[in-house]
């Protein structure tokens, strides 16, 4: 008794189930998530800490070190990398994938504690985290604008209103300000009038913070009544600063405002943000690691009309770009790419079988198939994604197989005069064990690929495990729906074919006949055959070796991120005059729709002489045949022109692996506890780069060197005259640090005080001299206990692992690949003799392709042995599974004979498609060998008779099957769109592994089958005289 026999008896039954199947995958589709890639836990903090006016070196060592130490020692940390730039230090830890980030957050607030009582006590605040990957793309950008506020009220109206609510939206991890600054009343010292006033800059700060006082005053508390005491100890805006006194003399008083110049404005002035030319507030959104795209979008754009009632006035909230766009876009294209391959597949099934109740029982199982993969999709906490949805694109020419294969042998027994409920009953019963067969060892297939590890390997696990849910619920469905309906709904005499069918019949019939005496001829030589398999292997390996390759395709998400840079010594000023510049350029570009440009601070990075740049483009049909990396080229001559400006802009992606955020999609970090030689040889690898047209935009974070005003300070001097080592720093953090010495509270937030000398005096390092600071005898000028001297040291300073570091970033050069741009960089190493003290390697998705790389051959060798394990369970035979696997090189050669015609090079994307047609390939050789040996235990004669029956009989839905494969990935190849370059690699390779396979296998499997036969001891029978017949 077969497996399908009490399905096939029981019809009313089996039909309610597939009712409740279907109906389980229709309620699931409703129900699951959309989002661009699976989701995956990518457990990355973010810490970062700020000192205004600390340098570089300063936040290294003082900030940063400490940090690194204490979360170095955390357990499970992959990487640890960090920034220091002026006033500010940034420390990104990346954990193992097996870390809960929650558990890792715990552990990181616990390393902060530890550090604190070896951080420096200038720290505005404690160092504060947050779940964040900072090389991840922005999910939404909004920009404030208004015609009638200045910038610090903007930035006022988002800090108070928008930022508040958006960061309560589920899922979001970060949002950034940039372009402006929060409010802040600013005392501009005249030094001179100070000085002749007797006044130094620390009792001015002394003054300030006296005066404005925040304090429990108390209750009074009578016989009858209570009062709270109220005083007016806090000052509130810029005139009541302006009348503290600072100094009492001889009943004189000297006033702040005389000595001062006291004003409302923003606590850093170093800062201006463009949005098309226009000034403006941009908030960058960022989500957590774990969160869904849809959903924090979803979230944020329900709360906008709410939070446009409560902001002043003339802001114009614009959205500069929706991230979700572009997902939903590459979404609904490929569930369009479903549809069209289900149509192609059950076309092909028509032209074969040609009969209505075959054709509705081969074409329900697709449908019923897919839908019960997505019913388990639900209950397993997938979503429908980009490579989810591929996988069910592609599997739409693997579930119709098993149902093929039955109905067609359902059919064979029909034609040799069985009744339909006989036919199905024997047909299934010879065929079931063919299809659990091809099913476990397709699924098997992708064990390799479940079991990968890291995160490309958690990526893809939900696209192989959709794949094998999909194979496994159409074997189920094969032998129960499919065999039920075609005994119940097939016509005990067949209705007589028209034309048409006949001329297909009779084609196929002249095509056995064929193919059945150009076998005979090949048989004759299998020796010969035996050694074009082995030269097969052979090539497979040579074309691997000389095929381009690649690691996740460049995708066109229609936004573009970058950074462009000057001289480290660059003024604020000057950066504003090339901030305009380059917008001019950037919304000269017709394929541009908005562009944003901020320099100063506002988020990771920020620095005075460095505009970040965000770009987003019209939608692809507004471009066509331009895109996202053609729009980079062509930007690159014009933005070139633009004097003392380097400009780096680089396509976001929706894959971005690492913490580092650069100015290119790919990184090499050269490491040294040298920072000198770091700085040297850091210049001298970029330089060589640069002569390389494979790469291109070469960039790194040791180039931004500036002046710096050394003070060399007289320690004798000023011992002498009783000036204290910190009572001159304090001066100097008075004068030019924008100090902040207080506090003011108002209802809805907290603002400060900033303390400085006059920014004009800032110019010109000459002014050093003018500031006076205590001493014992008086006021002591500057000038008089320090020595000045101009040098240049880095505007930033790197770690990784605790070694100081310089991140190199570039982009690939037109049509070269990350493959050619690997060894080119490892090449460039090697010729500027760089010494044995510096460590070079590839980070982020450089990083990650090396790995991937490296491991590539393991996987392919585990995706062979879990076959052979698998068939051979099966088969109880060593020697069976052996023939079987044997089709496997014809894949292979096709596959990468397709990826060089098309010049599409080798990615993870085409990796997955050799792993399916090893899956796909094999299924041919199994229902030969399976038909063979099922042939002699029946009875017949082995060896050459059986093999060549088999060929015979199976000839037809081996064709039928692979036509289904390869027109269900024809939409794939001849993908267009959003998302396109990651399907089309993938139907590529499957269609040129098909049509290679499928003309050598039907040659290759009956030779390797003889000859392994002969081996295992079975006689060689002699060729019949004439066996090919029809």
């Amino acid at each position: 008794m077969s497996i399908s026999a009490p399905f096939i008896a029981r019809p009313i039954g089996t039909t309610l189930l597939a009712i409740g199947l279907a109906l389980a995958g229709l309620v699931a589709y409703f129900n699951l998530p959309v989002a661009p890639l699976p989701r995956v836990d990518f457990p990355t903090i973010a810490v970062s800490a700020s000192q205004p006016g600390a340098d570089p070196a300063i936040m290294a060592s003082s900030v940063a070190a400490p940090l690194e130490r204490r979360l170095g020692e955390i357990p499970g940390v992959t990487e640890l990398t960090s920034t220091s730039s002026l006033g500010s230090a940034t420390v990104i830890i990346q954990f193992d994938l097996s870390r809960s980030i929650a558990s890792a957050a715990r552990d990181v607030q616990a390393a902060i504690n530890a550090a604190m009582s070896d951080l420096p006590s200038g720290l505005t605040n404690t160092p504060t985290f947050r779940k964040l990957n900072p090389g991840d793309a922005p999910v939404l950008i909004l920009v404030l604008t208004s015609r009638t506020l200045t910038p610090g009220q903007l930035y006022d109206a988002a800090d108070n209103v928008v930022v508040p609510r958006l960061s309560q939206v589920d899922g979001t991890a970060q949002v950034n300000i940039a372009g402006a600054e929060q409010p802040a009343i600013r005392v501009a010292v005249n030094p001179a009038a100070a000085t002749a006033a007797g006044v130094s800059l620390d009792q001015i700060r002394t003054a300030i913070t006296a005066a404005n006082v925040t304090q429990a005053t108390g209750m009074l508390e009578g016989p009858e009544q209570s009062a709270a005491i109220s005083v007016n100890d806090r000052l509130q805006d810029a005139s009541e600063f302006g009348a503290i006194i600072v100094r009492q003399a001889n009943g004189a008083m000297v006033r702040l405002d005389s000595i001062a110049r006291v004003e409302q404005g923003a606590r850093d002035r170093r800062q201006s943000g463009l949005f098309n030319g226009q000034p403006a507030v941009i908030l960058t959104i960022f989500k957590q690691a774990d969160a869904n795209v849809l959903e924090v979008v979803d979230g944020i754009r329900a709360l906008l009309p709410d939070l446009q009632r409560w902001m002043p006035a003339g802001v114009d909230v614009t959205i500069m770009r929706d991230r979700s766009e572009t997902i939903r876009a590459s979404v609904a294209e490929v569930q369009h790419t479903l549809i069209i391959s289900i149509v192609l597949v059950v076309l092909v099934v028509a032209v074969f079988l040609r009969k209505p109740s075959a054709l509705f029982a081969a074409g329900i199982a697709v449908p019923l198939s897919l839908l019960g993969t997505l019913g388990v999709m639900w209950m397993v906490g997938y979503s429908l994604n980009n490579l989810s949805l591929m996988a069910l694109t592609i599997s739409v020419g693997f579930v119709v197989d098993d149902a093929i294969v039955m109905i067609e042998n359902m059919a064979r027994m029909q034609e040799r005069g069985m009744r339909p409920m006989k036919a199905a009953l024997e047909g299934a019963r010879q065929i079931g064990f063919t299809v659990v067969s091809m099913s476990l060892s397709l699924i098997a297939v992708f064990i390799p690929l479940l079991f990968m590890g890291g995160i490309v390997g958690r990526m893809f696990r939900e696209f192989a495990a959709t794949l094998s849910i999909a194979v496994a619920i159409s074997a189920v469905v094969s032998l129960t729906v499919t065999p039920m309906l075609a005994a119940h709904l097939a016509r005990a005499e067949p209705k007589p074919e028209g034309r048409v069918g006949r001329a297909i019949e009779a084609t196929l019939d002249w095509i056995v006949r064929g193919y059945m005496k150009s076998l005979v001829v090949v048989l004759r030589f299998r020796v010969l055959t035996w050694l074009f398999n082995i030269g097969l292997v052979v090539l497979t390996v040579w074309l691997y070796t000389v095929v381009p390759k690649g690691f996740i395709p460049a995708q066109d998400s229609g936004l573009l991120q970058g950074s462009a840079q000057a001289q480290a010594d660059t003024s604020f000023q000057q950066m504003v005059v090339y901030q305009q510049r380059l917008m001019e350029v950037l919304r000269a570009d017709p394929a541009v729709e908005s562009a944003s440009a901020s320099v100063g601070g506002g988020g990771f990075f920020g620095s005075s002489s460095n505009i970040r740049i965000q770009v987003a483009l019209k939608p692809a049909a507004d471009r066509p045949g331009l895109n996202a990396d053609g729009v980079i080229a062509r930007l690159r001559g014009p933005l070139a022109r633009i004097t003392g400006l380097q400009t780096f802009l680089r396509p976001v992606q929706d894959i971005n692996i690492g913490g580092r955020s650069s100015s290119g999609s790919y990184q090499y970090v050269l490491l040294t506890p040298d920072l000198e030689e770091l700085g040297v040889w850091s210049e001298r690898l970029v330089q060589q780069l640069r002569t390389l047209p494979q790469v291109a935009d070469v960039s790194s974070d040791q180039q931004r060197t500036g002046l710096v005003s050394r003070l060399v300070i007289d320690r004798d001097a000023a011992a002498r005259l009783g000036v204290s080592i910190s009572a001159l720093g304090g001066a100097l953090n008075n004068a030019f640090a924008q100090r902040q010495v207080s506090t003011i509270y108002r209802a809805r937030n907290q603002y400060r005080v900033v303390l400085e000398v006059d920014p004009v005096l800032t110019e010109d390092p000459e002014s050093l001299q003018r500031i006076f600071v205590p001493g014992s005898a008086g006021p002591v000028p500057l000038g008089s206990l320090v020595r000045l001297e101009r040098t240049v040291a880095p505007r930033s300073i790197t770690h990784q692992g605790l070694f100081p570091a310089a991140t190199i970033s570039f982009n690939l050069g037109e049509g070269a690949t990350l493959g050619q741009a690997a060894a080119l960089v490892e090449r460039a190493v090697l010729d500027i003799q760089m010494p044995g003290s510096i460590r070079g390697e590839f980070a982020g998705n450089a990083r990650a392709f090396q790995n991937f790389q490296s491991g590539l051959p393991l996987l392919i060798l585990a995706a062979l042995v879990a076959i052979y394990i698998v068939l051979g369970v099966l088969y109880e035979s060593l020697i069976h599974p052996l023939t079987i696997i044997s089709t496997i090189p014809t894949a292979g050669v096709g596959a990468l004979l397709a990826l060089l015609a098309t010049n599409t090079p080798f990615t993870i994307i085409a990796l997955i498609g050799v792993i399916l047609l090893m899956g796909i390939v094999k299924k041919n050789a199994i229902m030969m060998v399976d038909f063979a040996l099922e042939h002699e235990r029946e009875g017949g004669e082995g060896g050459m008779t059986a093999i060549l029956e088999a060929c015979r009989e199976r000839f037809r839905p081996i064709l039928m099957t692979t036509l289904a494969a390869l027109f269900g990935a024809l939409p794939l190849a001849l993908a267009t769109g959003p998302g396109a370059e990651l399907r089309q690699p993938l139907g590529i390779t499957i269609i040129g592994g098909l049509i290679v396979s499928q003309l050598l296998t039907l040659y290759t499997t009956p030779a390797v089958y003889l000859g392994l036969e002969r081996l295992a001891g079975a006689k060689r029978e002699k060729l019949p005289a004439l066996t090919a017949r029809a």
